[in-house]
C-alpha cells in the first residue's frame, strides 16, 4: 500500500470577481514508502498547493487524498515539513532550534537536548551548537532546519524548495547530505523544485505538472543508481539522456506558462 495516495485531487480557491481558482486540477500519483518523489512543473503552476494537500494544511476540493491508506483530515502524523525559508526561531540556539519538535511532542527538557544533539552532530554542526541563527550561514542554517525535519523521525517527508536560496556550490553539498541522512530512513519524500537537474539528481521518480491549473503531465522514472553524488551523477550519459527525455515533456509547459503570463501582461 502506498504511503500517500492522490487520487484525482482538485483544489479551488476563491477568486476575484466570484470565480474560483483552481489551483490543481485532477492529481492522481502516488508515493511508496522509502520512494523519493521529484516534482517539477511551471512557475505558479501549483506545486506548492499538492504538498498543502498531503500535509492537511489545506483540504481538497475535491477528488482523494489519503495518508497511510486514511483520507487526510487535518496534519497526519509522522509528516515532516522543510519550506523554503528557514523555520529556525532567531532566539534559539541550534541545539534548541532542533530540540523544539521533541519538545512540543511531550519530551522532557533533557531528552529532548540529548536526541536533538544527535542530528545536530549529524548534520555536521556539534561545534556551533550553542550558536545563533544570525551567527550562521545560508547552509549551516539549512543544516539545522534539516536537523529539525528528521529529528522527529518522519514517515513522509515534504520540501518545498528547500535549497533554491543556496549558491550553486552549497546547494551540491545539501543535496548530497540530504541523500545521506535520509538513506535508511524508509520515509517517503515529496520534493517541489523548479530545478530539473535537482529532480533528476535526487528522485527515484519525477512527477511533470502541467501549466496552470496543474495536473499530472507525465511521471519518469530515474534510472540511476543509490548511493549517488549529486556532481559525480550528473556528468553520467544516463543523467544526460533522463534530462533530455524529461525536459522534452516539461519544456512545452513552459512555453505555455509563459506565453500565458505574456498574454495577461498585454
Amino acid at each position: 500500500m502506498s504511503v500517500i495516495s492522490l487520487r484525482n485531487a482538485t483544489k479551488r480557491f476563491p477568486g476575484t470577481g466570484g470565480e474560483p481558482h483552481t489551483a490543481v486540477r485532477d492529481l492522481t500519483f502516488t508515493v511508496d514508502a522509502g520512494e523519493f518523489v521529484a516534482v517539477v512543473g511551471p512557475t505558479g503552476c501549483g506545486k506548492s498547493t499538492t504538498l498543502s494537500l498531503v500535509s492537511g494544511l489545506e483540504p481538497a476540493s475535491s477528488g482523494e487524498v489519503d495518508v497511510n491508506g486514511e483520507p487526510v483530515r487535518g496534519i497526519p502524523d509522522g509528516v515532516g515539513y522543510m519550506f523554503q525559508s528557514d523555520a529556525v526561531l532567531p532566539w534559539r540556539s541550534v541545539l534548541d532550534n532542533v530540540a523544539a519538535g521533541p519538545r512540543f511532542r511531550g519530551l522532557g527538557k533533557q531528552q529532548a537536548r540529548e536526541k536533538a544533539m544527535v542530528w545536530v552532530e549529524r548534520v555536521g554542526l556539534a561545534a556551533f551548537a550553542k550558536y545563533y541563527p544570525h551567527q550562521l550561514s545560508g547552509g549551516m542554517r539549512k543544516r539545522v532546519a534539516l536537523a529539525q525535519t528528521l529529528v522527529n523521525e518522519p514517515k513522509i517527508m515534504l520540501m518545498d524548495e528547500p535549497f533554491s536560496a543556496l549558491d550553486v556550490q552549497t546547494r551540491a553539498l545539501m543535496q548530497d547530505e540530504l541523500l545521506r541522512l535520509w538513506a535508511g530512513t524508509g520515509a517517503a519524500v515529496i520534493f517541489v523544485t523548479h530545478d530539473l537537474e535537482e529532480a533528476i539528481a535526487l528522485a527515484d521518480r519525477v512527477v511533470v505538472m502541467t501549466s496552470s491549473p496543474a495536473t499530472v503531465k507525465a511521471i519518469f522514472d530515474v534510472p540511476l543508481p543509490r548511493p549517488r553524488d549529486v556532481e559525480e551523477i550528473r556528468l553520467t550519459p544516463e543523467f544526460v539522456a533522463a534530462y533530455r527525455e524529461i525536459w522534452d515533456t516539461l519544456r512545452e509547459e513552459v512555453a505555455r506558462a509563459r506565453a500565458e503570463a505574456m498574454g495577461r501582461a498585454s
